[in-house]
């Protein structure tokens, strides 16, 4: 990037020109942390990584104990509180198109400041509930704040990753999953204690993330509306055919998510003869291998065609990964890890792959009035295989054993090999979206 290039990105960004070079290229451990690409380059990015990082320790004080503290600490039955994460997920899905409209009409950084207080707020009060009906109206307001909020950061995201948002936002999820790590430990150290100070102390832990985070967001420059063309309907997003098969393709090879963290595990113990303790250690190596080339691997993603050609090696690598674990169904117990082993690299490689070409895509091909519309549409692809992928591959790698996995990997081999054309497609019928600026 040259000179000039780099001045009007920082300009875009709401930066003094130079500042980055200025902060990027001088001396000191600042500058080591930066060219190495510990650390973002720009103010913007610093304050937007921190409030990711906050948000995200939360995220995961709440994933891991928040089931054991309605059963345990409030003393709801399981299927109620299955109901009730069941019903508040279904709201969140369901909202995520109007509030990304919401998003792009008031700008993301107002939206999602909002809605992360409003999170905080629902999520503290959790620590009075004491029945089902209040359990779902609050679990469904928490729902409805954090879809509103997925909705405006993803627009966020792209102003002020600017140039390279695909980059940036790489690195926001290797950050991510350090914080969701350090969210499980001490979510860990609560459920030891077992106590219902432990749990209160948990939720109020996360709701005080939240706060945080909407603290350090306030500090962010707004990303001023993009004016819509007058002919613009209000649900864009949904009569956009390619984004919707766009959409619809990405939730299917986004069941990859839960290959290694429902399927595998449920296969390592009933079916091969690897020992027990490589159900973590397998997460470990795919968490490591994520914080440690998320960024390297959304390198050469610099548009469209690109990211439709990544996610095409994506599915290859999904396929290669799903045969290797079924190999190691009823293998010697060491022949088993390590065949376990090299399909878990070679999935991360492709989740890697996915990843960083998904959020490319989800952003080169909407347009730059209504990012936070098609956010929404595209959220909801993510959230329905969250829900279909568990069952899915229950029935299929489980019950059907090796080849079920075949099965699944030649599912996400054709996906890879439609979402080229799917993409060439939408570039037909739509000039390619333009980046928002920050002011």
């Amino acid at each position: 990037m040259d000179t000039s290039e780099q001045s009007r990105s920082e300009e875009r960004a709401g930066i003094a020109p130079g500042t980055a070079a200025e902060e990027g290229g001088g001396g000191g451990l600042a500058a080591w942390l930066v060219n190495r690409g510990l650390v973002p380059e720009t103010g913007p990015k610093r304050v937007f990584a921190a409030a990711t990082f906050v948000n995200m320790i939360g995220k995961g004080l709440f994933m891991a104990g928040a089931a054991l503290f309605f059963t345990r600490s409030v003393g709801i039955p399981v299927a109620q509180v299955g109901f009730a994460l069941g019903a508040a997920a279904l709201i969140g899905l369901v909202a995520g198109i109007p509030v990304g409209h919401v998003a792009d009409r008031r700008g993301p950084r107002e939206v999602y400041r909002i809605a992360v207080v409003v999170q905080a707020l629902a999520v503290a009060t959790l620590v009075f509930v004491h029945s089902f009906p209040w359990l779902v109206a609050c679990m469904c307001l928490a729902e409805l704040a954090n879809s509103a909020g997925t909705a405006a950061r993803g627009p966020l995201t792209r102003a002020v990753g600017a140039p390279h948002p695909t980059r940036y936002r790489s690195y926001l999820r290797a950050l991510n999953n350090i914080a969701a790590g350090c969210g499980a430990l001490a979510a860990g150290v609560v459920v030891q204690l077992d106590t219902r100070t432990a749990y209160v102390s948990l939720i109020l832990g996360n709701a005080v993330a939240f706060l945080v985070c909407a603290a350090l967001a306030s500090r962010m420059p707004s990303v001023p509306p993009v004016g819509a063309p007058a002919e613009t309907g209000r649900w864009l997003a949904l009569k956009d055919r390619p984004y919707v098969v766009l959409t619809a393709l990405d939730g299917i090879m986004s069941i990859q998510t839960q290959v290694l963290i429902f399927a595998l595990p449920l296969w390592i113990i009933g079916h091969t003869e690897a020992p027990r303790w490589f159900v973590g250690a397998s997460v470990a190596v795919n968490t490591a291998l994520v914080v440690c080339l998320q960024v390297r691997a959304s390198r050469g993603i610099d548009g469209n065609v690109a990211a439709g050609r990544v996610v095409r090696r994506a599915g290859v690598a999904f396929l290669m990964a799903t045969a290797l674990i079924a190999a190691a169904g009823g293998a010697p117990g060491w022949v088993a890890v390590v065949v376990v082993a090299l399909g878990v690299v070679v999935h991360t490689i492709g989740e890697l792959w996915h990843t960083a070409a998904s959020f490319e895509l989800s952003f080169g091909l909407a347009p730059a009035h209504a990012q936070g519309q098609y956010s929404g549409l595209y959220g909801i692809g993510q959230g329905l295989s969250n829900a279909i992928g568990p069952p899915l591959l229950g029935m299929v790698c489980l019950g059907w054993g090796e080849p079920g996995w075949l099965a699944m990997g030649a599912l996400f081999l054709l996906v890879g090999l439609l979402m080229p054309y799917v993409v060439n497609w939408s570039d037909r019928t739509r000039p390619p979206a333009t980046p928002q600026g920050m002011s």
